[in-house]
């Protein structure tokens, strides 16, 4: 098993990425979908933990097949997909336990991602009490404006170092600006890998640790470069729109799947029992590299955009 935490700073406040978080996810993950591959949201409901209390579950298919790598392609069948369940008591988040974030054929595969998240520069030490774990785990910090990320995601309006907020007027990042920027936070995430399959451990779990990185990155990135697209969101305006997305995107990736059921807690309608351990975030923050369309396609014309305050109380109001 290789065990690493990443810490991401982000020039807002915890309270604010609550919502950015959930706005970029959906939007994110509707872009990366396509007929037959994508993310398919299976439930997405309130759930009560006798620790944590009051949080979401959430329980997603990532449907896979043709964008794994050819190496990657040769042990797996034709129909892949990996199954996430993850319960969310934000500022203290669980994606998966052993049993919860697995590959439809390989069970010897399992990703544990713990995320706390808190407004300070990321100096918070043994966050997660991780004696739990044998030997000293490495601690990576990943920043959103200077870490590099995948050519094929680079996109210069989402670039922290020139992208400016019309909203907030925070922005552009320049170099050390997690030591001098207000407000300011960070996203920490112990991340714990196992593929117990011998000749092939040691690579995989370094390939997906390499991805998951990417994906944290490009995910705080976006949720940054989005804000002026979510910020002023109420939670209900988000969950309104997430569920909306989360439809289209089922719809979009070609699945029959019920409607999806997205409400805040305090409106209980079922109960999932959760690690003892645990809260989460979804993994789903952001995409791998061979999750990445072709650079020559064009953009989907069915991703959702922007759906501003303006246009929310327009719907409401038609309604």
């Amino acid at each position: 098993m290789l065990v690493k935490e990443y810490r991401i700073c982000m020039p807002l406040t915890t309270e604010e990425y609550r919502v950015g978080q959930l706005y970029t996810i959906s939007k994110h993950s509707h872009q990366e979908s396509e007929k037959g591959e994508g993310v398919e949201v299976v439930k997405n409901e309130p759930h009560e933990d006798p620790v944590h209390g009051p949080g979401q579950f959430t329980e997603k298919r990532v449907h896979l097949s043709s964008k794994l790598p050819s190496w990657a392609r040769a042990v797996t069948p034709r129909i892949f997909y990996i199954t996430e369940k993850a319960w969310n008591y934000y500022p203290y988040t669980i994606t998966a336990d052993s049993h919860s974030l697995q590959c439809s054929f390989l069970p010897k595969f399992s990703i544990y991602i713990e995320t706390k998240y808190e407004d300070n520069c990321g100096d918070s030490e043994n966050i997660f009490h991780s004696d739990k774990f044998l030997g000293d785990h490495e601690v990576s910090f990943l920043d959103i404006a200077f870490d590099e990320i995948p050519e094929r995601y680079y996109r210069s309006l989402e670039d922290p170092r020139f992208f400016s907020s019309a909203k907030t007027g925070r922005g552009p990042l320049r170099e050390g600006w997690r030591q001098h920027t207000k407000p300011i936070m960070c996203s920490y995430k112990l991340v714990s890998v196992k593929f117990e399959v011998w000749g092939l451990q040691t690579r995989v779990e370094q390939f997906v640790h390499k991805v998951i990185r990417d994906i944290l990155l490009i995910g705080h990135r976006q949720a940054f470069a989005w804000v002026d697209e979510w910020c002023g969101m109420t939670m209900e305006e988000v969950r309104r729109y997430e569920q909306e997305t989360q439809e289209a995107t089922n719809e979009l990736i070609g699945l029959v799947a019920p409607a999806i059921s997205v409400s805040e807690v305090g409106q209980l309608t079922a109960t999932h029992s959760a690690p003892a351990s645990a809260p989460s975030t979804p993994l789903s923050d952001e995409a791998p590299e061979f999750l990445a369309p072709p650079k020559t396609r064009p953009r989907k014309k069915s991703a959702p955009e922007t759906l501003t305050l303006p246009a929310l109380r327009e719907r409401a109001g038609a309604e």
